[in-house]
């Protein structure tokens, strides 16, 4: 029984170790693909992460902390890389309307119109089609595995709305439990910095 445990266990480590170097091979290809994209020369890996999340999450979550808390970076980091996108016209901050102490950051239309030129990828629509129903069983396991690691590590979420344990349909309609107001169709489907996984929150 003791050789067999070791077994296991030397077997699982060994596993996460090619899942690690797959996982880091996919990190690798995308920084590439993204570098060598004739649309994207003007921007560092930073500034487009930045964008790449405001062009994901909604309308709680566009603020210069959620952007901080998303990425993992520091502050002036990510100030720096947000004033870089300001400057090459792609996002303007608004005061928020309860507290003007707060802004909110609006991608401009050039940068939307950026975004939908290059999201997703070609290269994984491609591999995506080739897979067929098996990519929709990959989302879902890369899902689980990302909600594991953030459980177990205690970090945010960021998932999207509808997966959220504050989303209900009320009237037919969406409604935000948590912040008690309605919801618009397309907003469902954007990422939120508020966003908690139904079995972590008690009813």
């Amino acid at each position: 029984m003791v050789f067999i445990r070791y077994y296991l266990s030397t077997l699982l480590i060994w596993n996460c170790h090619v899942l690690f170097d797959l996982l880091e091979r996919l990190s690798s290809l995308t920084r590439v693909w993204f570098r060598e994209h004739p649309k994207l020369t003007d921007l560092q890996p930073i500034q487009l992460s930045a964008l790449l999340y405001l062009g994901r999450c909604n309308r709680y979550s566009n603020t210069p902390l959620a952007v901080t808390e998303y990425l993992g970076l520091t502050k002036g980091t990510v100030s720096q890389s947000l004033k870089a996108l300001e400057s090459h016209g792609l996002l303007i901050k608004t005061p928020d309307a309860k507290d003007k102490r707060s802004v909110h950051l609006e991608l401009t239309a050039p940068a939307r119109a950026l975004l939908n030129e290059v999201m997703p990828p070609d290269f994984l629509v491609a591999a995506a089609k080739r897979m067929g129903a098996r990519s929709q069983d990959l989302e879902g396991l890369l899902l689980e595995l990302l909600r594991n690691i953030q459980q177990g590590e205690n970090v945010p979420s960021f998932g999207l709305c509808r997966s959220c344990r504050f989303h209900r349909t009320v009237a037919g309609a969406a409604f935000c439990e948590l912040t008690q107001e309605p919801l618009e169709s397309g907003e469902i489907n954007l990422i939120c910095r508020e966003h908690r996984v139904p079995d972590e929150v008690n009813d």
